[in-house]
């Protein structure tokens, strides 16, 4: 298994290496980047197989070129599970590229492919060594890469979008390298084993664990360190977007479970009430920022906001709970929370590949300008049709799964004799029901906008589906949307066992037959299978109705303007993003002022404006208190003094012996 990812990233470099020797043609250039990714990702995935079946982990160490750090691959559940979503994801994004980087031929294509390819091997280097010097190293390619790769187009919006996203990474890179440095100097170190081994009293591991947190909590683009992820998503090209989102965001929860749980073994509880409380707060603004957006892919990279937060919150339900030692709910909460990250993975990576495919077509991002695109491009929008029911938690897709146990999670919690639990378990749900309300109505109206009604533009309306390996790359991730959601009683298990080799709380039964439960088959159960067949059946209604008035042909429509009483649908019918959304901005006015939306020159100039505003109402406030009132106390004393002025030379004598007088008595007293 370890020489098959050996391999899997030595051919990621050489296609990534031959994509840049291959800068003068640049067509051939994207043909060996992409294949080498997607052969690569195979190899990969199927490296991981035996792992997350058997739970056993694979080992290789060898001396390294520095005698303080051996390089050490440590290929345990979690890190097969992470190699597994980055290797999917990654042959998707591959074969779409194949096509839309076609695109970029003449901008830097052979560069492109050359980054991928090492960003891809670096994101799978960070996941499976097990020293904190080659993880640190590995991190540190990954956020170079990509950063090269958000700056791409190299124009101001992509070179800021970049900038920005270096900031925040290397500056919360820092925290990780301390947190990293504080288990070095308690175990002398830097091999994670003895990180595992390390017992450091709850002090230091609560420092280690905060520090660690918004670490890779600016990674995973939680709130509010989200800033640099709606910015660097949309700069980047869309193929690069899905794995940003889809994987390299998850890298962060990878980090923040790989050191609560593996290292410190989440031994106090209020760490995961503090990852579930921020976990909350970024779904619920990511969700309410998403609605508010015009901009596709930025409004899916606020969507990845909210979802890291779904993931964060089912993280800090399943920490408590094995520090409360409950394993049931250890066990659903980190189930909820891999299994979503898992199903996030897949339809993100759909969503901004179906971005993509729109960018290609119409070469605009806004979804004002698009319209009727269901007719023009029907593959397309069916992809993203199951992107967007899975995004939205509807059942039997595998969104409904991964959020069904993360709800179960809440309510095990609301159940537990802990005060904590039983007070923040409800409140968790009711969040999560209003993530999921703004989400569902954020992604029915974006596909509304982008493919139903009448074209709202030109391009929209000379729009032609994609080529096919863009549809295949999305149809890859539309199916498993559809195998993880019907297939939840075989994913399970796997994903359980894993928790069970993190936690160490022991396996639980989560599946019976065709249906999935929560650990209690008493207190809640889900067969996804039998939905889907009920849907199924409810479908046939329509067809029953349209049986039941055949031959009947309805009057046709008149292609007119609606107040020319025309019922031809027209582009000026649609209900705009920003109309629909107007409601939601009104009543939650006060959550958008958190929201920025001007870049940095912009709240600068705006910034200086209201300090100018400020100084302008308190300069007369200090006028009025302050400096009249030192003036009237001046004024006040001179009167005073001036009578010391009569004129009399007499008086004047008197001063001068006065003076005198005093003098000689201060020296005579000292």
């Amino acid at each position: 298994m370890v020489a098959l990812l050996a391999i899997a990233v030595l051919l990621y470099v050489a296609g990534g290496i031959g994509s840049l020797l291959l800068w003068r043609s640049e067509v051939v250039a994207i043909r060996v980047s992409s294949a080498a990714a997607a052969a690569a990702a195979a190899l990969g995935a199927a490296a991981t197989g035996p792992v997350l079946l058997s739970g056993h982990p694979e080992l290789f160490s060898t001396a390294g070129p520095f005698p303080f750090a051996a390089f050490t691959v440590r290929v345990d559940s979690l890190s097969a599970l992470m190699v597994f979503v980055i290797s999917f994801v990654t042959i998707a994004a591959s074969v779409f590229s194949l096509s839309y980087l076609e695109g970029y031929v003449g901008r830097g294509a052979a560069a492109i492919g050359f980054f991928m390819n090492l960003f891809i091997a670096s994101m799978v280097m960070v996941v499976i060594v097990d020293n904190a010097f080659y993880f640190l190293l590995f991190w540190e390619t990954m956020t170079i890469t990509s950063y090269f790769l958000v700056v791409c187009e190299r124009d101001k919006a992509a070179v800021d979008a970049g900038f920005l996203y270096f900031l925040i990474a290397h500056g919360f890179s820092m925290l990780v390298l301390l947190a990293f440095l504080l288990l070095f100097m308690r175990t002398g170190s830097l091999d994670f084993a003895a990180f595992r081994a390390a017992t450091p009293p709850n002090g230091l591991a609560s420092l280690i664990f905060l520090l660690a947190f918004f670490g890779f909590g600016a990674k995973a683009g939680m709130v509010p360190l989200h800033a640099w992820l709606p910015r660097a998503h949309p700069a980047a090209p869309s193929n690069i977007s899905a794995m940003m989102s889809g994987v390299m965001i998850k890298l962060g929860v990878y980090g923040i479970i790989r050191v609560g749980v593996d290292f410190l073994g989440a031994g106090t509880a209020w760490w995961g009430w503090v990852v579930l409380a921020f976990g909350a707060l970024s779904a619920v603004l990511g969700a309410f920022y998403a609605l508010a957006e015009q901009d596709i892919k930025r409004l899916l990279a606020y969507s990845s906001v909210e979802n890291i937060g779904i993931i964060l919150m089912g993280t800090g339900a399943g920490m408590a709970g094995i520090a409360i030692h409950q394993p049931v709910l250890a066990t659903v909460g980190l189930l909820a929370a891999l299994y979503h990250l898992l199903n996030h993975a897949t339809f993100k990576g759909l969503m901004f590949l179906g971005a993509g495919a729109l960018l290609d077509r119409l070469s605009t991002r806004d979804m004002a300008r698009m319209g009727g695109l269901a007719r023009r491009m029907p593959w397309t929008a069916l992809c993203f049709l199951i992107g967007a029911l899975s995004i939205s938690a509807i059942p039997p897709l595998n969104g409904f799964v991964g959020e069904w146990f993360t709800y179960q999670a809440f309510f095990l919690a609301g159940h537990d004799v802990d005060f904590a639990s039983r007070l923040l378990g409800p409140i968790a749900a009711v969040m999560l029901a209003i993530t999921g309300a703004l989400a569902l109505a954020c992604f029915f109206g974006a596909w509304g906008m982008i493919f139903g009604g009448a074209p709202r533009s030109e391009r929209a309306a000379e729009a032609r589906e994609t080529p096919a390996p863009m549809l295949i790359g999305m149809g890859l991730l539309a199916a498993s949307c559809l195998m993880l959601g019907l297939g939840a009683p075989l994913f399970a298990p796997v994903i359980s066992g894993v928790v069970a080799t993190l936690s160490r709380v022991g396996t639980l039964q989560v599946v019976s037959g065709a249906s999935v439960f929560p650990g209690d088959p008493h207190q809640a159960i889900v067969s996804p299978l039998l939905i889907a067949l009920l849907l199924l059946a409810l479908l046939a209604v329509p067809l029953l109705i349209a049986g039941a008035y055949r031959g009947r042909r309805p009057a046709p429509r008149v292609a007119a303007e609606g107040w020319a009483c025309g019922y031809q649908p027209t582009a000026n019918m649609t209900v705009s993003s920003a109309g629909l959304m107007e409601p939601v901005r009104v009543m939650f006015r006060n959550v958008y002022l958190l929201h920025g939306r001007q870049d940095a020159a912009q709240a600068s100039e705006a910034a200086l404006d209201e300090l100018t505003a400020f100084g302008g109402r308190i300069e007369p406030v200090w006028d009025s208190t302050i400096s009249r009132v030192a003036v009237q106390g001046v004024r006040a004393i001179g009167r005073h003094i001036q009578a010391l002025q009569s004129g009399n030379l007499r008086v004047y004598c008197f001063y001068i012996l006065l003076a005198l007088a005093v003098l000689l008595l201060t020296v005579v007293a000292w």
